[in-house]
């Protein structure tokens, strides 16, 4: 099974919001700095993750994101779960053998394996190692506004 590119920048929107101090906010110009994306395509992410209650975002001008609960309370299965919108490793529904076929049930007993793993680790098991996180995503202090932008 391979992830779609939304769930991979899900989590690691989740990585470096988590790396943050407790009550620090991220930005996503910092997030999308950091991994190199666009900042289009993390506005989805993070309106996302918003709606799905894994992010909160503060409005305003010392607005940002932060993480929307705890980290040891949202794990990678939740995280999947949420952005994919498929989890089947083969769509057998068109497939003539289907009905007389066991592979059906063997990929959906795979699926729920692979969420079973992913639901025994939280995000908190990946920010074990902050501060190398931290040191990896650089100075987490915005940007200096300029003249012309303040």
């Amino acid at each position: 099974m391979q992830l779609t590119r939304f769930t991979d920048y899900s989590i690691r929107v989740l990585l470096h919001v988590g790396a943050r101090d407790p009550g620090d906010l991220s930005s996503i110009a910092e997030i999308a700095q950091a991994y190199d994306i666009s900042r289009n395509h993390l506005m989805k992410v993070v309106q996302d993750l918003g709606q799905g209650g894994f992010l909160e975002t503060v409005r305003g001008r010392k607005g940002g994101l932060r993480l929307g609960r705890a980290a040891d309370q949202i794990t990678i299965g939740q995280i999947v779960r949420h952005t994919e919108t498929s989890l089947n490793v083969v769509d057998c529904t068109a497939c003539i053998v289907a009905p007389a076929c066991i592979l059906p049930r063997a990929f959906q007993e795979a699926t729920r394996a692979f969420l079973t793993v992913l639901d025994g680790y939280t995000l908190a098991d990946s920010l074990v190692r902050r501060d190398e996180l931290r040191r990896i995503f650089g100075n987490f202090a915005p940007p200096a506004l300029t003249e012309a932008a303040a």
